[in-house]
């Protein structure tokens, strides 16, 4: 079963408003979800987010979302492939599905699948 592609990458940062303003510089477009805690951009078909102190999954680092048909299928494979679950699937609003997982060297790894 194939991925659909990268969908999101979702960046911690300390301070929201900073990142905020060097994003929109970089994108060369405003935020299209601006929260106190979460500050989103679309842009070509993929979604930027900045996630004030790396959320409550507590992420450390980038993580890249891949999109998915069937994300229990997805994780299922994953993981008889040698990785391991990380954060169970899960709904994060709008239909949305997300879970993660790690991989061999322990990089966290993203899957999401809007029903």
């Amino acid at each position: 079963m194939t991925t659909k592609g990268i969908k999101t990458v979702l960046h911690p940062v300390s301070d929201l408003g900073k990142a905020k303003e060097m994003y929109a510089a970089l994108l060369g477009i405003q935020p299209q979800t601006d929260s106190s805690y979460y500050v989103g951009f679309d842009i070509g078909g993929q979604h930027v987010g900045l996630v004030l102190g790396g959320g409550p999954q507590g992420m450390t680092s980038p993580v890249t979302y891949w999109e998915v048909a069937d994300i229990e299928a997805k994780v299922a494979e994953v993981v008889a492939a040698g990785g391991a679950v990380n954060d169970p699937v899960r709904e994060v609003g709008g239909g949305r599905v997300v879970a993660t997982v790690t991989d061999p060297d322990g990089n966290v790894l993203g899957l999401l699948q809007d029903r």
